[in-house]
């Protein structure tokens, strides 16, 4: 195997160039101290303690503690002071008030306590899928049980103000600042301005350019490769694969790594890396302080799914087998009905405005019904406020050299066939409201894939009927993802994902994201 000698100036130029040459320029002069060489000459290195995350990781991490520490203080503040309020009348020395402040003092540390020993600050969890806000919840589940069983054994009757003020509060309020935050780094990484995982890629040619293209082009997904290593073939100067420079070979990986700066290393399967090269990367990863990472093909599976299991010289992969019924299923029955209600009983003011606007501005019925196909396949009459002039259906034939949707949908952002209020209900998605009605009845889910059109399902194939095993919803993926402007094949690809990894969670974080979608009007027409 021919090694490539790695230059100080190559990788280091790629680095600035990716907004990291302070960085990489200060990795390259610490250098692990060199100790005697091994059996085949190269240096061995003393083992430091590995290095600290540097950067916007280290920065972001302070920012969510202080974060959640003001969270957790308001949070129990306010559940003190509500508590002062209403049982003000019993508190007849200063020993009561010392109690609770003790209390709440005690809540606050195990709940901090919580959050650090579930996880919650682990950077490779930073704005990143499900699981940040999961490692929260399930510590602030821990937390107040916690305070169930002392307030049990203590006989402390007062626990109960902070349960029932506390617990909702602080958990919305962690939930929202972790959220609040990820948009944050979002937006930086949209501009270029930090926050992405630096990448050194393991791996054939051809592998190490797909990784590349798939992580490169979508730097809101947090991870950026640098840098390239093959297994063998040799390394000629100046080489890049998809506009990455190939930087070494497998004798050199800790090294470029080390130089890059890089936060992982990402080894992508290859005939020629086998489970003792792994083996012996990792352990040379771990004198440098570097993630060593595994690249798996498994396309649109959530993590809760997939189960690590352990086998002799191995470890494999288990994936669950979605399910589309069972107990999970009856918490979303319970969930859709629950909400729905609430809801229409909230918005009813506003569905009765609506229902006189539309009827004194345009002639025709105040509702429109169309026959969309829900689970199963089974059709449905889906109930919307009337938002186009009567018979715009039969126009549909005669604009279809206008269409501007994806796929079978017929979309246009101009569309004369909507009145000037509809106009209006569609941007802020208000025509959609009276489809709480079939929540109630149970045809539909808040969340769930988009409710198509019979003709469309028609023209589905097979991956595109999978969306079909659940309830269509009132919002989902498709919609906080984009809206309007997806593609068909994104759309339909955020359906079936949605159809094959749904957790109760899910649907929360879908609801509250949709809010901020329909307020700000984002790709709706």
């Amino acid at each position: 195997m021919t090694t490539h000698s790695v230059g100080g100036e190559q990788p280091l130029r790629f680095a600035a160039s990716a907004g990291l040459g302070v960085r990489a320029a200060s990795s390259a002069l610490h250098e692990p101290r060199a100790l005697a060489p091994d059996a085949n000459g190269r240096p061995l290195h003393a083992v430091p303690t590995p290095r600290a995350r540097t950067g916007w990781q280290a920065g972001y991490q302070a920012r969510i503690r202080l974060t959640d520490v003001a969270v957790v203080c308001a949070t129990l503040a306010t559940a003190l002071g509500l508590q002062l309020v209403v049982d003000g009348g019993a508190l007849r020395a200063p020993a009561d008030l010392t109690v609770h402040t003790a209390a709440a003092a005690l809540l606050a540390v195990a709940w901090l306590a919580a959050l650090a020993t579930n996880r919650a600050y682990d950077v490779r969890f930073f704005g990143r899928g499900m699981s940040e806000y999961q490692r929260v919840l399930d510590a602030t589940w821990k937390a107040f049980s916690l305070v169930v069983l002392l307030a049990w054994v203590t006989a402390y009757s007062d626990a109960r103000g902070a349960l029932l003020v506390a617990f909702p509060l602080g958990m919305v309020g962690l939930v929202a600042a972790r959220y609040a935050w990820r948009q944050h780094l979002l937006r930086q990484r949209r501009r270029g301005d930090g926050g992405l995982t630096i990448l050194l890629a393991i791996g054939d040619r051809p592998q190490a350019g797909r990784l590349i293209r798939l992580l490169n082009g979508t730097p809101e997904q947090e991870f950026l490769v640098a840098g390239v290593c093959v297994p063998s073939g040799g390394v000629r100067p100046g080489e890049h694969v998809s506009g990455v420079p190939v930087l070494g070979d497998l004798s050199d990986v800790g090294r470029v790594a080390h130089r890059l700066g890089a936060d992982a290393v990402a080894v992508s399967s290859s005939h020629e890396i086998t489970a003792e090269d792994v083996r012996r990367l990792g352990w040379e990863l771990e004198r440098y302080g570097v993630d060593l990472m595994l690249t798996a093909e498994l396309a649109d599976v959530a993590v809760p799914r997939i189960t690590v299991s352990p086998a002799p010289g191995m470890s494999l992969l288990h994936v669950d087998t979605p399910r589309f019924g069972g107990p999970k299923f009856s918490v979303k029955q319970v969930m859709d009905w629950s909400l729905a209600a609430v809801i229409t009983a909230l918005a009813s003011p506003v569905l009765l405005a609506i229902a006189v606007v539309v009827a004194a501005t345009s002639r025709g019925p105040v509702f429109y019904v169309a026959h969309r196909v829900g689970r199963n396949g089974q059709l449905f009459p889906m109930v919307k406020f009337r938002t186009m002039h009567v018979g715009a259906d039969s126009d549909v034939v005669a604009l279809a050299a206008s269409n501007e949707g994806a796929g079978p949908l017929f979309k246009m952002r101009s569309d004369p066939r909507v009145t000037p209020v509809g106009r209006f209900l569609r941007r802020y998605s208000l025509d959609e409201l009276p489809q709480l009605f079939n929540v109630l009845g149970g045809h539909m889910s808040l969340v769930g894939p988009r409710p198509p059109l019979p003709h469309e399902v028609a023209a589905y194939e097979e991956r595109m009927r999978r969306r079909l095993l659940v309830k269509p919803g009132m919002t989902g993926l498709w919609q906080v993802t984009g809206r309007s402007d997806l593609s068909w094949e994104e759309a339909v690809r955020l359906d079936v994902y949605y159809a094959e990894n749904w957790t109760p969670f899910l649907d929360l974080l879908i609801l509250a994201q949709t809010a901020r979608a329909v307020v700000s009007g984002r790709g709706a027409y």
